[in-house]
């Protein structure tokens, strides 16, 4: 089931008109085909699949193999297929998405119902198979096991009648199974195109912001992954739903056809348990909601944290921080507590409601001194089993489509926020290159934008058609604050009526105090704030050197280059006149060398190099530097300057911000800004001569010179304006004996390049054994959770309420024996003998109490079991997030330059909403079928002895089957997480980076390196959540077999075996298959 081409990306082709059905669903029609064993073309191996293969998930058995044979690396792993690839589901969502919004406005737009359109077709391909799984489902318990069991107590019974049921009753298994497994074939590649195409399409809204002031990158990493996640559990189970009024209906005709009114006790019992189970669902996802905005919050401290780790650790800030995050966890944990409390009622009612429907149903049959023998009674207990897949599937259902719920009305709020409208104007005059003309810009988006533009625009005509420097020489008192009306209704502005001209091959000087609006001016002209009067026009290319130096991970090269193609001699200028040469020199591998993220490994003054080395190789026309050299040293400054700014970027405009006054020497034009107002403006020589503010601040600098010693960096700066040799710079920048280094270029360039750099050379890649769950695991999971007697202590609950259960069933049996002797007498005809009204009779009044009994010793112990379960696992998953924590806190700076920050937010967002949420809601699960296995193995011991022999048989196949899956399992999840740490280091490095990524026009290559990512790591989950359906379908193969064994020895068996206990074995056989077969939780 592949679905649509990867190229054909919606109903219409290329030329505008319709495709036919052939042309959308070709490759899923040739999945149809059963055996395809010439099909090898694709990269991907499920795209060669014929039915067979795609339904039993034997293309994925060379991979569990190898995993068992060698260690699986990402690159041993076939890649996601193009199918399946976020570029390809991320063009059709988009269409999808933006047909929706054109239709309703953004607004009323429902999320919900474009993830309906986008993935309707394979829904309802699903809901088919499902439905044909359902009725063999259905077909075993109420047909064939109820003719088994009349069969054995038939007198003239024949043999081959008997196994021909056996035979019969083998193959709705076996079919079942295998519709089962191909429903989760085509749920599988629905889901995980579900997820990329939504991650993506929130990731590229989320980057064509310049600026992110809506969203925190906590918020981001939040949505991304734990958010993107739940949309694909969603679309795993809530189709299975569909199929419960099928199942219900077929089940409720058969059981009154053969029990008589009384089945409708049990089926309305049902009935009655799935509104329960909604409000339930409610419930959970209201306090879900709570709860993810207070992880939100935790999660963008903890990025915080992680990104200002060397100055608290400087500062000694760590308590402070501590305090911090286990308060806003403290909160976390008590509404993850309140949803950990429904959610565990909500996965307890499945047991419970199979055990109150059919101990009603009997009790008030019995009551009503109806006729019931053993064949009818277990015959309906097995019915009431399979319709208890209903009640076991609606949990995951329900809170899968709960979790989507939250999640797609906080993936909406993104996906409607547009980023603003740019102001920026091209100049009509071809010589200017920036400018400003009366303009008010703000931070903050303006409240009545639509009644400015039509100003806006008259301003623009205006401004437009008169562009003489003269034009915009305003006096500062005509360049005052704006009204008080006008100020009253925007917001406030951070930069008034700026006005100011560059001609091309200008260099323009901004100095001013902190704080007076030097870099709100350059993200001005980056087009990062809102206008609110006047135009800003520019004309050409930028580059652009923030005051933070902006390095992503990667080697030194890859930063300089950043996307552009390699020109040896262009980047050897560029390294030259930066003066990186030396600092090249000294690095291990020199351009080569890995750098930590956000350039934790290296020095201010080397980042802002290297930022503006970026600058110089995009040889773009306007540079926009904001105070490139306040982190370099004297000489180095001087350097820069002299060769960089002034010779290397001559014919080029630009805008220099800068603290060192010295500098605006030789500037073209000075501006000095105070309180985001033109304070002075004119030449050097101009404002000297006026002897205004601009004039006292040099006087101050040039006297602080000869009294401060500190100031010894700006005596080195104006000496260098007095000396032009540049033989002298050479000397001051590079090390002894590199007074030839000019000639010596290539060489030094052929050194970095041939020496073998490895791959890993400072970020460390996690160890293989970081994926490997051992028993040390376990061993820490229960001492956080306070220890084995505690946990002994819970899990004794489930012991008992599971046990409860079987014991109801067994004591029926029991009742049933009893009433057949009083009635018929040891050693009457069985065929004959009917048990009636006697099961009723005053002699037999201790089984009616206890019967009932066992209805409310499950309710009492499931009650129970639901709060010590969930208070268990959240105090496992707090202990377990302090020590990583403090574990965190105590490392020295060298682990956070070998750890990627993504890496370690990996842990503290999505790997704790595993530990808080996933991991408590699949236990909980598993343990419950854990027991019910267990107790149905005694049952069967007990009444077939010889079915021990079978099981220890299988028992080889099942070890072979579980060694294979074991290790090849934890190969898959350890590549999965490992490949999620750099998805997450690029989500958080793109979100601190838009403003540079923006400036170069880098967007384009920021989406691919994501989708890249995001492919690599989403086909390991499908990889990971395959091979676990590989090992149930195989599971349930070797269970069909059991099955097969128990109806054989049921048919062929001796009188002596009591009706009831034959019955008993028959319906917990198959209760167990089904327990195996319908469990979704196979974590």
């Amino acid at each position: 089931m592949v679905g649509d081409g990867p190229y054909l990306i919606s109903d219409l082709d290329r030329r505008g008109q319709r495709r036919s059905f052939t042309e959308r669903y070709d490759p899923s029609l040739k999945t149809m085909i059963p055996v395809r064993p010439y099909a090898r073309l694709a990269p991907n191996p499920v795209d060669d699949a014929g039915l067979l293969s795609f339904a039993t998930f034997s293309w994925l058995t060379p991979v569990m193999v190898r995993g068992y044979q060698h260690t699986l690396t990402v690159d041993t792993l076939p890649p996601l297929s193009l199918y399946d690839s976020s570029d390809t589901n991320a063009k059709r969502f988009r269409i999808l998405w933006d047909e929706e919004v054109e239709r309703m406005g953004p607004e009323k737009a429902s999320l919900g119902r474009v993830v309906w359109k986008f993935q309707r077709t394979r829904v309802l391909m699903d809901i088919v198979v499902n439905i044909l799984c359902i009725i063999m489902a259905a077909i075993g318990p109420t047909v064939i096991i109820h003719q088994i069991l009349q069969q054995t107590e038939s007198v003239s019974r024949k043999v081959w009648i008997g196994v021909g049921l056996c035979a019969a009753l083998f193959t709705t298994e076996f079919t079942k199974v295998l519709f089962w497994a191909l429903a989760w074939a085509i749920n599988y590649r629905t889901a995980i195109r579900l997820k990329v195409a939504v991650s993506t399409l929130v990731f590229e809204n989320l980057v064509s912001f310049k600026m992110l002031t809506h969203i925190s990158v906590g918020e981001v990493l939040n949505i991304l992954s734990s958010d993107s996640y739940s949309l694909f559990e969603a679309a795993l189970f809530c189709p299975l739903p569909a199929t419960i009024p099928i199942l219900m209906a077929v089940c409720a005709v058969y059981a009154f056809f053969i029990l008589g009114p009384t089945a409708l006790i049990g089926i309305s019992v049902y009935l009655l348990f799935i509104p329960i189970q909604m409000f339930l669902a409610k419930l959970n996802s209201a306090f879900r909601r709570s709860a993810i905005s207070v992880t939100d919050k935790r999660v963008q401290t903890m990025n915080e944290f992680l990104t200002c780790i060397k100055l608290i650790k400087m500062y000694a800030w760590e308590k402070s921080f501590t305090n911090t995050i286990r308060g806003i966890r403290k909160k976390e944990r008590k509404l993850l507590e309140k949803a950990g409390f429904v959610q565990s009622g909500n996965s307890a009612l499945a047991p419970i409601a199979s055990t109150m429907a059919i101990v009603l149903t009997f009790t008030c049959h019995i009551l009503l001194r109806r006729k019931l023998t053993a064949p009818v009674a277990f015959s309906v207990i097995a019915m009431f089993n399979v319709m208890k897949f209903s009640i076991a599937i609606l949990p995951f259902s329900v809170k899968a489509a709960a979790e989507a719920n939250v999640s797609l009305r906080r993936m909406k709020k993104i996906l409607i926020a547009k980023s603003p409208p740019s102001y920026i104007t091209q100049p009509e005059d071809p010589d200017t290159v920036l400018l400003l003309a009366n303009a008010t810009l703000t931070w903050e988006q303006e409240t009545s934008r639509k009644s400015g533009l039509k100003k806006m625009q008259n301003q623009k005509k205006h401004f437009v058609k008169k562009q003489r420097p003269e034009a915009y020489n305003l006096s500062p008192s005509a360049q005052g604050a704006p009204d008080e009306e006008e100020r009253h209704d925007s917001p406030k502005s951070v930069l008034h009526n700026i006005s100011f001209v560059v001609r091309k091959g200008k260099i323009l000087g901004i100095c001013g105090n902190v704080g007076s609006g030097k870099s709100s001016l350059i993200a001005a002209l980056l087009g990062q704030m809102q206008l609110q009067q006047g135009i800003v026009a520019v004309n050409g290319t930028l580059a652009y050197v923030s005051q933070q130096a902006w390095i992503f991970h990667g080697n030194v090269r890859e930063n300089i280059l950043f996307g552009e193609k390699y020109d040896h001699q262009r980047y050897q200028h560029a390294v030259r006149v930066c003066a990186l040469q030396e600092d090249l020199s000294s690095l291990p591998y020199g351009d080569l060398t890995e750098i930590g993220e956000r350039g934790l490994n290296l020095s201010g003054g080397q980042r802002q190099r290297i930022s503006l080395a970026r600058a110089i190789y995009s040889n773009h026309e306007i540079y926009l530097l904001d105070d490139p050299l306040s982190a370099v040293d004297a000489h180095v400054g001087k350097h820069v300057f002299e060769e960089c700014i002034k010779k290397a970027l001559r014919g080029k405009t630009v805008v220099l911000v800068t603290h060192q006054l010295q500098f605006l020497e030789s500037c073209d034009e000075v501006i000095l800004l105070e309180d985001g107002e033109i304070c002075e403006k004119g030449t050097h020589k101009e404002l000297m001569e006026e002897r205004g503010r601009y004039a006292k601040l040099i006087h101050n600098l040039r006297g602080l010179q000869f009294k401060d010693p500190e100031h010894m960096y700006d005596a080195a700066a104006v000496e260098a304006l007095k000396e032009s040799p540049f033989e002298r710079n050479e000397d001051a920048v590079l090390a002894p004996g590199d007074e030839k280094r000019e000639g010596k270029e290539s060489e030094t360039e052929s050194e970095f390049v041939d020496i073998k750099v490895p791959p890993h050379q400072l970020i460390q890649t996690e160890s293989p054994r970081e994926g490997t769950v051992t028993w040390k695991t376990y061993h820490t999971y229960i001492k956080a959770s306070g220890g084995y007697l505690l946990s002994l202590f819970v899990v004794s609950f489930f012991l008992l309420m599971i046990g409860s259960s079987a014991f109801s069933s067994w004591w029926l049996g029991v009742w049933l024996d009893k009433g057949s002797q009083m009635k018929c007498g040891p050693h009457s005809n069985m065929s004959t003998c009917e048990v009636g009204m006697v099961l009723a009779d005053s002699e037999l009044r201790v089984y009616q109490w206890v019967y009932p009994g066992s209805m409310v010793s499950i309710l009492v112990f499931g009650i129970t079991k639901g709060f010590m379960f969930t208070k268990t696992t959240l105090m496992a998953s707090s202990s377990l997030h302090d020590r990583v924590f403090d574990k965190i806190l105590e490392s020295p700076m060298s682990f956070f330059d070998r750890t990627p920050t993504g890496r370690l937010m990996n842990r503290f967002s999505k790997d704790m909403d595993e530990l808080d949420v996933r991991l408590p809601f699949h236990a909980e699960n598993f343990l419950q079928q854990f027991f019910m296995v267990l107790f149905i193995l005694l049952i069967l011991a007990a009444v077939f002895p010889a079915v021990l022999l079978v099981l220890a048989i299988l028992a080889v196949g099942f070890l072979i089957l579980l060694r294979v899956f074991h290790r090849g399992i934890q190969e898959l999840k350890k590549v999965e997480n490992i490949s999620r740490s750099p998805w997450f280091s690029h989500i958080t490095s793109s979100m601190q980076g838009l403003g540079t990524i923006h400036a170069y026009n880098r967007r384009e290559d920021c989406v691919s390196k994501f989708k890249m990512l995001n492919d690599e790591n989403c086909s390991h989950l499908l990889y990971f959540n395959c091979a676990l359906r590989w090992f149930a379908l195989r599971m349930d193969v070797l269970m069909n077999i059991v099955t097969f064994i128990v109806a054989l020895l049921v048919t062929l068996s001796f009188s002596s075996i009591s009706a009831s206990s034959k019955g008993l074995s028959l319906s917990y056989i198959i209760q167990e298959q089904d327990s195996f077969t319908h469990s979704p939780d196979v974590h």
